[in-house]
């Protein structure tokens, strides 16, 4: 499936057109990131906000 909705990487602007209307470059897919039921790295951002919900900083240690 081919999207409409592209993106350019460096000015960040969002465009249907192949290249962008500002810096005339070319522009990529936007494409939202993939979804896998099977979470490699779910613990791990799991912990990283029951951390910051408890008022703890997880980057710095003490």
């Amino acid at each position: 499936m081919k999207t409409l909705i592209r993106k350019c990487k460096y000015c960040n602007i969002y465009t249907m057109e192949e290249k962008c209307p500002r810096c005339s470059r070319e522009t990529n897919m936007a494409l939202p990131m993939r979804y896998s039921p099977a979470d490699k790295f779910q613990k791990y951002r799991i912990k990283l906000l029951e951390g910051n919900e408890n008022g703890k900083d997880n980057n710095k240690e003490l």
